[in-house]
């Protein structure tokens, strides 16, 4: 007999941005297997919560709409800009950001991830989109999030506060203590950044503005794949 898990639970977290079936699926498995029991494969858990959406009458289907949402985060890898007159090295970090569906995405060079700098990459990014979303999910970044306890609110840097507010957003970090929560990992955009970020770690700018623009062109490449 499987393990049955708390069905109720299971659809709070769903109403979440970016929390998906498969990753609280995920979750299901690993603590089965921590706890010897027998857990049911994906399919079964997608078709169980299925018949408990019908059973209850709540929505069983929590779906992201176009447009609601924008994920954000940071590129693991730094790019090399040197400057053509001194020869002096310095490291760019690419800041990127992604709807939950769909193939288009945001990057932004920028020389630093400060508390300065975080907005001031949303603010680009939006040019880049034309415009912005109701929500903006991000993990619990110090940069930005300065505390995200797992009962009560969220407390925003300043800073990052007042942009969201001045774009009429909701930032909803991911939950606390839950490295799986990357909508973005699913999404062809995020896989298509990623690639990018292997393609300009391999080769050195100039200038920062020289990267944006070799990083725009790539990202322009990548919106009219079929």
């Amino acid at each position: 007999m499987y393990e049955q898990p708390d069905w109720a639970g299971i659809h709070r977290e769903l109403a979440r941005v970016g929390v998906t079936l498969r990753i609280l699926h995920g979750e299901y498995a690993d603590e089965c297997a921590s706890a010897g029991r027998p857990r049911m494969g994906c399919d079964r858990f997608r078709k169980q919560h299925a018949a408990y959406a019908a059973r209850t009458g709540v929505t069983s289907g929590v779906e992201h709409r176009a447009g609601r949402a924008i994920e954000v985060d940071r590129a693991g890898k730094t790019i090399r800009i040197v400057d053509p007159v001194t020869g002096d090295g310095s490291r760019a970090y690419l800041f990127v950001g992604v709807p939950p569906i769909g193939r288009y995405a945001s990057v932004e060079p920028t020389p630093d991830m400060g508390q300065n700098a975080w907005p001031r990459c949303h603010v680009a990014m939006h040019e880049w989109f034309g415009g912005s979303t109701p929500r903006l999910a991000c993990d619990s970044l110090r940069t930005g999030v300065v505390s995200h306890p797992r009962e009560g609110e969220v407390v925003l840097d300043d800073a990052y506060r007042s942009m969201a507010e001045h774009h009429s957003a909701a930032v909803i970090p991911g939950r606390v203590r839950r490295p799986k929560d990357k909508p973005s990992a699913e999404n062809t955009a995020w896989h298509a950044t990623m690639a990018l970020a292997g393609v300009m770690c391999d080769r050195s700018f100039g200038s920062l503005d020289e990267l944006r623009a070799a990083v725009r062109a790539w990202l322009d490449e990548l919106c009219v794949i079929e």
